[in-house]
């Protein structure tokens, strides 16, 4: 007799501005299991309800190194993309679902407006080196290096952020700073 089987992928809440989750160092992810590949599946999930191109456990509540990237809806973000040395497509590699990353911040720096799904309402123009060297665990219990630029190194770099507790509103510019403080004071209410 056949089985079926049932995937059952979670929308997850998504934690906003003030908490405390946000601003803490992840622990590092000490092995892959079940678990961790269903909270992948549901972060992706997550993150494509709510229109977005990156998600960190952080902000799903969880203190760990964990997060998932996808920028495979614009294939011309990026210039460039190498996977352990070798030229690769993007297709290749989305959605990247990652943990326990070590990045290298190479290139010209350059500012590029962002925003957060963990900061509604709150865009600024966030200065980040153009590109990326990093090595990545993956789900499947490999490591890959990963070299790239536009908009996956930017992602890259703003899902690590809040792996260490950095959100993009700690890099504006002091006038930009200025300019939302009032948006984030009405955010921790």
């Amino acid at each position: 007799m056949a089985r079926t089987i049932f995937f059952h992928i979670m929308i997850l809440e998504i934690v906003q501005y003030g908490h405390p989750v946000l601003r803490e160092k992840c622990k590092r992810v000490e092995g892959v299991d079940d678990e961790l590949k269903t909270l992948a599946d549901d972060m992706l999930e997550t993150m494509e309800e709510a229109h977005g191109v990156g998600l960190a456990a952080p902000q799903v509540g969880l203190n760990i190194r964990f997060a998932v990237v996808d920028v495979s809806h614009d294939p011309e973000c990026i210039s460039y993309l190498r996977v352990n040395g070798e030229d690769a497509a993007l297709e290749d590699v989305m959605p990247l679902v990652f943990f326990n990353p070590k990045l290298e911040l190479l290139g010209e720096k350059e500012a590029v407006e962002e925003g957060c799904l963990s900061i509604h309402e709150v865009r600024g123009n966030v200065t980040r080196p153009t590109e990326v060297k990093g090595i990545f665990c993956l789900l499947d219990g490999s490591e890959i290096e990963l070299e790239t630029d536009g908009l996956l190194a930017r992602a890259i770099q703003h899902e690590v952020d809040h792996l260490n507790g950095i959100l993009f509103v700690d890099r504006l510019s002091a006038a930009a700073k200025l300019s939302v403080r009032g948006k984030l004071k009405r955010l921790l209410r």
